[in-house]
């Protein structure tokens, strides 16, 4: 899979370098590349952003400088037709599902936004050229797109073949089937006067994974029952079906 990643910190993704997906990149599994925004300026000051039409606080991120950039990016795609993704708090939201699909992609061009935003001629454009989605990872905003891109490389990149060296250990994750994780122990048996659960302990393996089964519903319950399906959540006779 290639990924490419436009922003105005290209040091920010540093930090992917020391992880799983940098060694993806360096082996070879992932093909990782960022591109300063800032190159695809035409002024010396390599200005990005400008007053926004119709008044109002900060400053929105100029169309040019973007079209040059995903001119060069779409136009040299390997597969000659990538998905770009536009980060921002108006999108819609990354899931697990989201992320599963996109592993499946041969090659995502993520777009980093600041400011405002970008300007929404940037969008249409792209759109017109390109399969185009705009993502947020959650109902806050943040500073800029870096830390979404971040995130979604990490989930994504992670469930292409290759990366995780096990990849049993990508089956009963959170929300890979709509339930959160249970709870993981490791040795000694007893720390601080909290034992690991007796059946972790007992070698049968059925009856295991039937108290994790039970453990991640609870889980569930407790924390997100918004996940949990209609008979889980009307377990409870005082509920209400919110409709």
């Amino acid at each position: 899979m290639r990924v490419d990643i436009v922003t105005i910190f290209p040091d920010f993704f540093d930090v992917l370098d020391v992880s799983l997906i940098g060694k993806a990149n360096q082996a070879g599994i992932l093909n990782l590349r960022i591109h300063d925004l800032r190159d695809y300026t035409d002024d010396r000051h390599r200005t990005v952003d400008d007053t926004p039409y119709g008044g109002g606080a900060g400053m929105v991120m100029k169309p040019e400088p973007w079209g040059r950039a995903l001119d060069r990016i779409i136009g040299l795609s390997p597969t000659g037709d990538p998905l770009v993704i536009f980060t921002s708090p108006a999108g819609e939201v990354f899931t697990q599902t989201a992320a599963r699909q996109l592993s499946r992609e041969d090659h995502i061009v993520i777009c980093c936004g600041r400011y405002e935003g970008i300007d929404q001629r940037v969008i249409d454009d792209t759109t017109n050229r390109a399969r185009t989605v705009t993502m947020s990872i959650g109902d806050y905003v943040l500073n800029g797109g870096e830390v979404a891109a971040l995130a979604i490389v990490e989930a994504v990149g992670r469930l292409v073949p290759g990366v995780v060296g096990n990849p049993e250990s990508l089956v009963e994750e959170s929300h890979e089937d709509g339930l959160l994780e249970y709870p993981s122990y490791t040795k000694p048996a007893t720390w601080r006067g909290l034992d690991v659960p007796d059946v972790l302990l007992s070698g049968n393996h059925k009856l295991i994974a039937s108290w994790r089964q039970q453990q991640r519903i609870e889980r569930t319950r407790a924390i997100r029952p918004d996940l949990l399906p209609g008979p889980e959540v009307e377990d409870d006779p005082g509920s209400s079906s919110g409709q």
